[in-house]
């Protein structure tokens, strides 16, 4: 049964849910297991023509967010962070250019929601001018207005960051609709997306994850993949805890092979080998504030340089990406 799905989506077959829900449900370290992944690595290099690539994202502040999603240490229910903290916007624009010198192909701006929208416009305009004219800037930011991402674009945005994550609606305060309509903003204002499952944990059921896997398969992201969950020190879903990064692997090849060769790339994250080597291309450094830590900032901690990505990449036998993010130009914006 495995082996016949895993052909049909290597022929160019799109798998239906019952599909996707055999491949979820393959016994670890069995000889199903291996050949989901061998595929899953197949067809990512094809997708990608053999690159992998370093994203880096900047986290611009740290705040009680009134969203409350339940897994983030911005989350004011969570009560990890006392204070707030914003970058200036030269402090963002000099984090942003070391990542392009370090030789990132795509940077990243993240904020917590309370973020103001024309804030981030104006910080984001700073770390336009400070880039390279053809670097790859992509907004990870609270739901927006189809106006908003035309403000977005016209900024100097390739893309977005945004996902329907795992228990949205349940363990946020955000209603699915809203993301939804976020995705359909950013497509009219021909912004490219990238998006995952996520935050994956033990708790979670197959049947969600298959649903979360076809969402990020209908918008035609540029890249998709899958991100496990990192439980916040005493919140109440610490209790639920990790999942390993062999199980995580496994989701992530699942993915790559549900959302089949229209879609370019495949995330991991946090960066791992064994994620990486079973098909993941994308995976991040990151500095400034980051939602799965509780240090106000994330380099040293947490976050990654773009050379410790790198070297994971090169221990999963990947070849790296030069120069700006061709995953932002491959995907298919319509």
């Amino acid at each position: 049964m495995v082996k016949h799905i895993v052909k049909k989506s290597l022929s160019g077959g799109i798998l239906n849910s019952e599909e996707i829900a055999v491949l979820f449900k393959t016994k670890l370290f069995s000889y199903d297991w291996s050949l989901i992944q061998s595929a899953s690595r197949q067809m990512c290099e094809k997708t990608s023509n053999g690159f992998a690539e370093v994203h880096a994202q900047v986290g611009l502040d740290i705040a009680k967010c009134s969203r409350n999603c339940r897994f983030c240490s911005f989350a004011a229910c969570n009560k990890v962070f006392k204070e707030s903290i914003d970058l200036s916007a030269e402090e963002v624009a000099r984090r942003s250019v070391e990542f392009e010198n370090d030789g990132a192909n795509a940077i990243y701006l993240m904020t917590t929601a309370r973020y103001p929208f024309q804030k981030f416009i104006e910080v984001a305009q700073e770390v336009r001018k400070s880039l390279k004219k053809d670097t790859i800037l992509v907004a990870n930011i609270d739901d927006f207005s189809e106006k908003q991402a035309y403000q977005l674009k016209d900024t100097g945005f390739s893309g977005i960051y945004h996902a329907l994550r795992m228990g949205e609606g349940v363990d946020t305060t955000i209603p699915p609709e809203k993301r939804l309509q976020t995705f359909k903003a950013a497509k009219a204002a021909g912004l490219a997306i990238g998006t995952c499952v996520e935050p994956v944990g033990p708790e979670h059921s197959i049947d969600e994850l298959v649903e979360k896997t076809i969402i990020t398969r209908e918008i035609y992201p540029v890249f998709s993949g899958a991100m496990r969950r990192i439980p916040i020190p005493d919140t109440k879903m610490a209790k639920y805890g990790v999942i390993s990064e062999a199980k995580m692997a496994h989701i992530v090849a699942v993915v790559r092979l549900a959302t089949g060769f229209e879609v370019p790339g495949n995330c991991t994250h946090e960066p791992n080998v064994i994620g990486i080597a079973a098909g993941a291309n994308v995976i991040w450094a990151e500095s400034g504030s980051n939602p799965r830590d509780i240090e106000s900032d994330t380099k040293g901690k947490r976050g990654m340089t773009v050379q410790q990505c790198r070297e994971l990449f090169q221990e999963a036998e990947w070849k790296f990406l030069a120069g700006p993010s061709k995953l932002f130009t491959l995907g298919k914006s319509n």
